[in-house]
């Protein structure tokens, strides 16, 4: 309540207050959000009710990057053809694709690899450590990840252009759509809720269905209303400690607005739901990886007047090569539906060493960390889809071709 009043009647505070206040606000979001997810597979499917999850959670992703994206189009149009950085900082454009791909390696680099951590450590307490080895999903999650292996394919090839072009929009997009689709198709299933999710969930129908409405719109509200301030607060927070715009923007930005599915995973996790933990942030990976890397170039497009695509610069190809290649390795990881302990912590290790050497190290060497961790990346992936080509095949079977209610039954 105090982040949205803030944000409603405009108060002006100093931004570390700020930070804490609409940060308190979102954690408040992702609760109501982890509690209609759960309370709506009662009426639909565990697939889809995480896909819905998956895409409000990542709404604040959505409207800082859509911010970007019409500062650009708008700089664009007025500099005829031209996305200048102004007053000598990083241009809009440059800034969007930073805040995209960001958010990509953050899902992965910390949130994957947090869940399988949480759920080792919690299987320790139970002093049951065989079982915390290794993260496995059902089979219905084949669904995901054969769609986000289709959009890691052709997001390897985005580093290649000089821009990302509406053509590449609509295949995203399209994709995006086809996937949803899919997951729609899944039956519902009898959930195992607790707390309050199992209070709404025990309902009358009508009443239900309301107060699970009533909890995405509230909680996608919340969100709305205070992932940019709070954004723009930890940035106006770094900037007084004379940290770097392009950090900010990549790194510190995306971690206020994946905050809320990181908590949701988190507690997903914490409950040994390991499969609708790890489910949720490979769901918002192929929201992210189709979704809103297509609509990118949409909205530059619409504010700058034009059908040119959103400008790549060099850097930007660097950033983008390095995202993919990292889709592709843990992709080719979860080919056999699997993340253990070790491979969590390859994830995890590559993840920082790019960040560290990428914020901490002098600027001549961002860009050789950046191609020399693709390369890594690419090649891992190759052994990986060698060793488990078999999985590899029978996964992308079931994720575009086998039925739901088979892939239920068999898992």
């Amino acid at each position: 309540m105090p982040g949205v009043a803030l944000r409603l009647f405009d108060v002006h505070l100093a931004d570390p207050v700020l930070a804490l206040i609409f940060g308190a606000a979102i954690v408040g979001a992702a609760f109501l959000l982890s509690w209609a997810a759960e309370a709506a597979q009662v009426d639909i499917s565990a697939g889809l009710a995480l896909g819905l999850l998956a895409l409000i959670a990542v709404l604040p992703e959505y409207a800082v990057d859509m911010v970007f994206a019409v500062k650009g189009g708008n700089s664009y149009e007025e500099f005829g053809r031209a996305c200048p950085s102004p007053e000598g900082g990083e241009s809009p454009c440059s800034l969007a694709l930073a805040n995209m791909t960001g958010a990509n390696r953050l899902l992965i680099g910390l949130g994957w690899t947090m869940v399988v951590f949480i759920a080792w450590w919690r299987w320790r307490q139970r002093q049951e450590p065989e079982r915390g080895r290794e993260v496995v999903l059902q089979r219905t999650r084949s669904v995901e990840l054969a769609f986000l292996g289709i959009a890691t394919v052709y997001s390897l090839t985005l580093p290649l252009r000089n821009s990302i072009s509406i053509v590449d929009a609509a295949f995203l997009v399209s994709l995006f759509l086809a996937y949803s689709y899919r997951i729609s198709k899944a039956p519902a299933e009898e959930p195992h809720l607790v707390g309050p999710a199992r209070w709404v969930g025990e309902l009358d129908k009508p009443k239900r269905r309301s107060g699970v409405i009533g909890l995405f719109v509230v909680a996608a509200a919340i969100i709305l209303l205070c992932a940019e301030q709070f954004a723009e607060a930890l940035v106006g927070t770094g900037k007084s400690a004379g940290i770097d715009e392009f950090l900010l923007v990549q790194w510190l930005a995306p971690l206020a607005s994946e905050a809320p599915e990181l908590l949701v995973a988190g507690l997903y996790a914490w409950r040994l739901n390991t499969n609708a933990g790890l489910g949720t942030l490979v769901s918002s990976k192929v929201n992210q990886w189709t979704l809103l890397v297509g609509t990118l170039p949409i909205a530059f497009a619409i504010a700058a007047g034009t059908f040119d695509g959103l400008p790549i610069d060099a850097k930007q190809r660097e950033e983008l090569f390095v995202t993919a290649a990292q889709s592709a390795f843990a992709v080719a990881i979860l080919a056999n539906l699997s993340m253990s302990v070790r491979e969590a912590g390859v994830v995890l290790f590559l993840f920082l060493f790019q960040f560290v050497a990428g914020a901490v190290g002098p600027e001549s060497i961002h860009g050789p960390v950046r191609v020399i961790t693709g390369i890594i990346y690419l090649v891992a992936a190759a052994g990986l889809i060698v060793r488990n080509r078999r999985q590899l095949s029978a996964l992308v079977r079931d994720g575009l071709r086998t039925p739901y209610s088979r892939l239920q039954e068999e898992s």
